[in-house]
Formats: C-alpha cells, structure tokens, sequence
C-alpha cells in the first residue's frame, strides 16, 4: 500500500519524579536525604532512511508515545532514563505541524533527522536540597510534563528526473527497462495507481533517480483521474521527461495530448511548466511514430527522442541525454551553494580541493595475497630464499 500523508499525533515520555527519603540503618544516626532524582523521559525522533519508500507504516497508527523515565529512589538511587524512539520515514517528508499549517521540517537527505517532541526533565530528589542550613529538606520536585503534538508526515518523492503523459505512454515500460524498478504494467490505461521510483545506472560512478507518476488527464489540476494526487511527487525532479504515445488507444491526437498535459501541468503548479523537459515518442515499432516525432519537433523547436522500449530502440541515447542533463542541474546546484540530493554516495562530485578515494579494484583471491607474486620462475619453495637473498645481498641461483 502507498501512503503519501498521514496525520499523526506524537507524545514524548514524561519525566520521573524526584524521590523524598532519608537514609534509615542500625548504628548510622541522623542519616541525611538520599532522595535520588527522577530519569528523563524519552524524545521522539524523526529520521529519513533509506528504502523507506511510503508513509504506510504511519497509515494505521495515528499515535506514538515514547517511554516516560522512571522515578528516583532511596539510597541515592536515580530512575533509569526513558529511551528515545526513532521513526523512519523516506527522504522528501515534509513535516507539518497540523493545528497551525507551517513547516517545521524537510527532511531531503537521508539520513537526516531531528527531535520532533522532546522528552520532559526528570525531578530532583531531596537529596538535591540539602545545604548547611537545611540539613533535613522534606521536599522534591515533580517531573515536567512531556511535549505533544499533532503533525501531518507529506511525502514528495526524491526523483532527479519525472516522467509524465497520458495513461498508456509507456512510462512503467521504460521504467522497466532501464531500471531495477518492477512496477504493474498492463495493456490497459491507469495501470500506475502510484508513483514508483528506480535508480537508473548509467555506468559504475553515474546513476540517476527516475519517478514514474500516474497518467494524466485532462481536468488533472481540478481533481480528474488519478495523477492530481501525486503531481506533487514531480515538484522536485529538474527534468521532466515528458511521454507521448504515437497511436493513443481512445482514438486521440498526440500532439493535442501533449498541448493538454503540458496546461494541466502548468494549471497545476506554473513552475512546473518552466522545468527543463525533454520530449520523447514511444513505442517506435509503431507504424507513424517517426511522423509524429517529426511532427513533435516542428511544433515545439525542440529535439524528440523516438524509443522503443520493446526492441531497445534509442534507451541507450535518451538514457545518456537525461545523465548530461541531470549532471548539469547538479552542478548548477553546487555553484549556487545549495544542497544537492544524492542517494548514493558515489553520484556526489567532489569539491574543489577535496581528494578523491580511489575504488579498489577486485581481483581474485590468488592475485590479492602473498600468492600474487609466484610465477613460473618463481614457486613457493623458493619463496624462502628469495626473501633470504635480499637480506644478505647475494643471488640465490649462484648460491646454488
């Protein structure tokens, strides 16, 4: 199931209460406060993780309570602090507090995380009290009260490049195929009930994450259909990679599908409509999909990849026209100063000045140990006077 807003009310642990007592054994008379002090309550924390992919785990559970800390004792004895509890969402969460509708928090990298409701301060025993003149304190302090709140989890999925069109283009196809990504694909439209994200490997040290979104369609922005929901999921993505279908099912013209979907995007968010897009035409087994990306391309001044995701038929070059565009977005991104999203550490350019680890490369285990320098002229039982010979200086062969 996908989840992409839930709302959820969290509640930190309370603090433990200080402890009023004085120490009472044989033979020790006036024994002073031993009151030790109460633990702290347990915080509530909030990470992005890595393949937490929906906020289903939130869907039926709508309230977290973490532990609260354990009163304090005699004999100095303090309670044991309540443990702190992380829930994990995926990077892209936006966390709003619901009574007042503000951001409190984005969470875009992964691993990020922060306190979303801090655990109350353990009270302080008697013991905290005494003094000089006042040798026998009767009092101690509670523990404070714990923060509560009611906040709205927003997922908007981290994606470099969204790919748009109407149901049917072929965007889980392609999805498929130049990803590890396996989502629902059927011969009929509205296939996609959901956003479904894969990471796209150029080569070793490049790769690019790729969103497939719901099909569009005409009244999207006002609530028709089912991609309305998750156009949000594109508002992160630098490129748009937009999929027109050279022979609709419905009996409709690409080129105005293009012109409709490009209106709703542009009704939906105008920003949208200014994102770098590339244009490209499926299914080029097709009879008439090199007219309509002649077409496409006279209509818009712009270049149009033809594909075919079921003969390979140009993957290879849009592939690498989204990498050179995805490449330039990030690097107009760090020369802004502004933090660049990256879900594998290896994508991440280095900066000026900053040395860069070599990977290792893998050889087999016969060329990775002391066995790696024997060869035909030089076996294992020779092995031994080499090592002797470079010692001494002298030549192991003249020795013999």
């Amino acid at each position: 199931m996908f989840v992409d807003r839930v709302q959820i009310e969290l509640q930190a642990g309370r603090g433990g209460d200080g402890c009023m007592s004085f120490r009472r054994e044989k033979y020790v008379p006036r024994g002073g406060p031993d009151g030790g002090d109460g633990g702290n309550g347990g915080s509530l924390i909030l990470e992005a993780k890595l393949g937490v992919n929906s906020l289903a785990a939130f869907a039926n559970r709508h309230f977290y309570r973490a532990p609260k800390g354990q009163p304090g004792q005699g004999s100095m004895r303090h309670g044991r602090n309540g443990k702190d509890e992380t829930l994990y969402v995926p990077p892209g969460t936006t966390v709003i507090d619901a009574q007042h509708g503000f951001v409190i928090k984005d969470l875009t990298q992964p691993g990020e995380r922060f306190v979303i409701a801090h655990g109350g301060k353990g009270g302080h025993g008697n013991a905290r009290f005494k003094s000089s003149t006042n040798q026998a304190p009767r009092h101690r302090t509670l523990g404070e009260e714990p923060e509560s709140r009611a906040v709205i989890l927003e997922l908007r999925s981290i994606a470099d490049v969204g790919l748009v069109g109407k149901p049917n283009a072929g965007k889980s196809t392609l999805l498929s195929r130049i990803s590890s990504a396996r989502p629902e694909i059927a011969d009929y439209p509205f296939t996609t009930k959901h956003p479904n994200l894969g990471i796209v490997d150029v080569d070793m040290e490049r790769s690019f994450v790729l969103a497939d979104i719901p099909g569009l369609i005409e009244g999207a922005s006002e609530g028709v259909g089912l991609g309305h929901e998750f156009l949000k999921h594109v508002e992160r993505a630098g490129l748009l990679v937009h999929l027109v279908e050279p022979a609709p099912i419905d009996g409709t013209e690409p080129l105005q599908n293009y012109q409709a979907i490009r209106e709703e995007i542009c009704e939906y968010d105008a920003s949208l409509g200014e994102r770098d897009e590339l244009l490209v035409v499926t299914k080029a087994e097709l009879d008439g999909a090199d007219d309509v990306a002649r077409e496409l391309s006279e209509q818009t001044g712009r270049q149009v990849h033809l594909i075919s995701a079921m003969t390979g038929e140009g993957l290879d070059t849009l592939t690498d026209a989204i990498m050179q565009r995805v490449q330039q977005r990030r690097q107009a991104l760090i020369d802004a100063g502004e933090d660049v999203v990256m879900l594998r550490p290896e994508d991440a350019k280095p900066t000026k000045g900053e040395k860069v680890a070599k990977r290792r490369r893998r050889v087999p285990p016969h060329l990775a140990g002391p066995t790696a320098e024997l060869s035909n002229d030089l076996q294992a039982k020779d092995y031994q006077d080499v090592n002797e010979s470079d010692s001494d200086g002298s030549d192991p062969k003249e020795s013999s």
